[in-house]
């Protein structure tokens, strides 16, 4: 999916909103990709940075209910070799199908929740979110590309924050993090300088994210995602031959300025919709996620 394309419930900044990656069905979490149905960020009028986490979304395997979904995705049915020792892969399992989607990543978050409450049942609700955000890995590609089997087109993806947000989940890892964030988890927004043509993280007063080094924002999101020629690349922001979809956030013009969404041209261009003033009121992080090199 392309840019701005998350809406409802998962444009709330107080809530846990995940994209969805691709376990290209290894146990390693080295070779994992973004899945191409993932929306990515900012959301649309108010440009809060989204999604906050990854999490397995594709391949997911779960129990079968009834309806028409299996005749609609026959291929999605799982064969007994996938979860039996001596199953056969010509047998069909008659309680279990495949299905993908940002649906199916967002359970496992829900998962990774439980666990932690089950651990320290005196986190609050944006404690938790917190130190799955500050814990998320954060080694992730530069891009990835993918070709569609069927149409032989090549997709290449970018990993930047409005893309992976503050990694991928890692429950180990916050189950041992044992930081106490104080203050809101709300998820920060994007603010877009027109003078310097920079864009960078600005967070509510009372966000722990901006308390400290410690919940500061390379300590949440990773410092990869502030390095704009690990992130961003060294021309446009999305570089050139990123394909990010049709879809505008701005409306009828694109949506970072006034060339296409996949154009060569600088993404956030001098008519993109920031507004002369976007720091009115907040705190904004000191370090930029956006510039010349």
């Amino acid at each position: 999916n392309g840019y701005g394309t998350i809406t409802a419930p998962g444009n709330d900044p107080y809530v846990i909103t995940v994209g969805a990656m691709k376990t290209m069905v290894t146990p390693d979490r080295s070779d994992d990709q973004i899945a191409s149905y993932s929306s990515k960020g900012p959301t649309q009028i108010d440009h809060i940075v989204k999604p906050d986490l990854l999490a397995p979304g594709n391949m997911i395997a779960s129990l079968k209910g009834s309806g028409t979904i299996i005749n609609t995705y026959p291929n999605n049915t799982v064969p007994q070799s996938y979860y039996m020792v001596n199953g056969s892969i010509g047998s069909i399992s008659g309680q279990y199908f495949f299905l993908n989607g940002t649906s199916m990543a967002a359970p496992v978050v829900s998962g990774a929740v439980a666990l932690l409450l089950q651990a320290h049942p005196e986190l609050t609700p944006d404690q938790v979110k917190a130190r799955l955000m500050r814990s998320a890995y954060k080694t992730l590609p530069r891009y990835s590309s993918t070709t569609d089997a069927i149409t032989g087109v090549t997709y290449t993806a970018q990993y930047d924050i409005f893309t992976v947000g503050a990694g991928y989940l890692d429950v180990a890892a916050a189950l041992a993090d044992t930081g106490i964030g104080t203050g809101t988890a709300a998820s920060p927004v994007a603010g877009y300088d027109s003078a310097t043509g920079a864009v960078y993280l600005v967070a509510d007063s009372s966000a722990v994210w901006g308390s400290s080094a410690v919940w500061g924002g390379s300590a949440v999101w990773g410092s990869n995602i502030f390095d704009q020629s690990a992130v961003w690349g060294s021309s446009a922001v999305w570089g050139s031959s990123a394909v990010w979809g049709s879809s505008a956030v701005w409306g009828s013009s694109a949506v970072w300025g006034s060339s296409s969404l996949t154009g060569f041209s600088a993404v956030w261009g001098s008519s993109a919709v920031w507004g002369s003033s976007v720091n009115t009121g907040v705190e904004s992080l000191s370090t930029f996620i956006n510039g010349e090199e």
